[in-house]
């Protein structure tokens, strides 16, 4: 009996015991049982046995990685726009430009300090009749200078012929074909007619990419003759603004600050049809430049073979190429030619040997100083002729004013020598 009774109750116990372990097990699937527990006492080795195999979860958050900014595609650009560069004066590979040519009657003190007033405003003037006749006989007092129209006074007028720097600036388009020939004998008249102290360079241009310099300044003749002996027709789309913009840039840039060579005359002769077809700079980026450089602008305009019916609302292609030529001129104090037949080309270049020459330098001082980059607009009048003649003049429209520039520092004297 005893030994049944044994068995019964280690059967009790042992089932007890199982039922314990079963509800320790069971504990953590039940919400709230772990935290009974940890009031109650201390947690069985079972339930930290299920800590073990199954953690709790973590309460600190992992920062969600911020995504990279959308990129917006860049806007299409056309192939051309993407490409197109400011287009430069290529140079053609000759010899370097000339020295400045010295007037060999002029005598020089390597000792003489040489004082220069930079403050004098300098005024290519030419004189015509209503004809465009040029008149040569204008006394100093007759002239009138006004700048941002009050009148200035006038320090000096001088009608010596001063050294000419000037660039020939020559279409080698498709469209001048039938003209290069006659052109380029006309070029080399001018080209003969230079004096000592002259200096010219010869550029041929079609596209913007094709701009070069075929001949560097020089004051040798048959150089540059040879230069315009090879030019030669070929296609492209024709930057006339893009030519004029470089040639005028290559020509004010000669001898720039050099006071003694501020007189000397600068100029462009232009041999165009003057259709511009695809010019990187804008009419008014050249007009803009131009307004800064002294450079005096001669056309010979080949437009005859242009188509002159207008459109509905925009002009003719003839119009349009006459007002971009005349505006060169005007703005520059230069003039315009428009042959109709190739035989008036050796006249044409006799009148502009003629223009550049007969000229007058007026100097003044201005009365008022303009702002460093301010344009100041000129006007020159003149006094009528004898018998109420009328007499014009024609000059640039102003000028761009000019950061002050300082004075040079004064020459140091050497020490005199000692005598023994």
């Amino acid at each position: 009996m005893r030994r049944s009774e044994f068995s019964v109750g280690s059967g009790r116990t042992s089932a007890a015991a199982v039922l314990l372990a079963l509800a320790a097990l069971a504990s953590p699937l039940v919400p709230g049982s772990g935290a009974r527990q940890q009031q109650q006492g201390r947690p069985r080795r079972a339930v930290d046995a299920a800590a073990q195999t199954q953690p709790a979860p973590q309460t600190r958050q992992t920062p969600t990685p911020t995504p990279a900014p959308a990129q917006t595609p860049a806007p299409a650009v056309p192939p051309q726009q993407q490409t197109q560069a400011p287009p430069k004066l290529r140079a053609q590979p000759t010899a370097e430009p000339d020295a400045p040519a010295q007037d060999p009657n002029q005598e020089v003190d390597p000792d003489e300090v040489v004082t220069i007033d930079t403050s004098l405003v300098n005024l290519h003037v030419r004189v015509v009749d209503r004809n465009n006749r040029p008149i040569n006989d204008v006394g100093n007092q007759e002239f009138r200078v006004f700048e941002n129209g009050v009148q200035q006074k006038v320090e000096f007028v001088t009608r010596e012929e001063v050294p000419i720097t000037y660039g020939l600036v020559v279409d080698n388009s498709g469209s001048l074909r039938s003209q290069i020939g006659q052109v380029v004998e006309a070029a080399k008249t001018i080209v003969a007619s230079n004096k000592p102290g002259d200096e010219a360079f010869v550029v041929r241009f079609i596209s913007s990419d094709e701009i070069k310099i075929l001949q560097d300044f020089t004051a040798d003749k048959q150089a540059l003759a040879d230069a315009l002996d090879d030019m030669f027709i070929e296609g492209g789309q024709t930057a006339v603004i893009d030519a004029v913009y470089l040639a005028a840039e290559h020509a004010a840039e000669r001898r720039k600050g050099d006071p003694v060579e501020d007189k000397r005359r600068r100029a462009l002769i232009l041999v165009t049809d003057g259709e511009d077809r695809n010019s990187f700079y804008k009419a008014e980026q050249l007009f803009e430049a131009m307004k800064e450089q002294d450079v005096q602008i001669f056309v010979i305009g080949f437009v005859n073979e242009l188509e002159k019916e207008r459109g509905f609302i925009s002009p003719s292609k003839r119009q349009k190429a006459v007002s971009l030529l005349d505006r060169m001129a005007k703005e520059t104090g230069g003039r315009t030619f428009y042959p109709t037949a190739l035989s008036e080309l050796p006249g044409i270049a006799e009148q502009i040997t003629k223009d550049l020459r007969t000229q007058y330098v007026i100097s003044y001082r201005p009365a008022a100083a303009g702002r460093p980059g301010e344009f100041r607009p000129v006007r020159v009048a003149v006094s009528d002729g004898r018998g109420g003649e009328k007499r014009i003049a024609v000059t640039r429209t102003g000028y761009t004013a000019r950061p002050a520039q300082a004075a040079p520092p004064p020459q140091q004297q050497k020490p005199a020598a000692r005598r023994p």
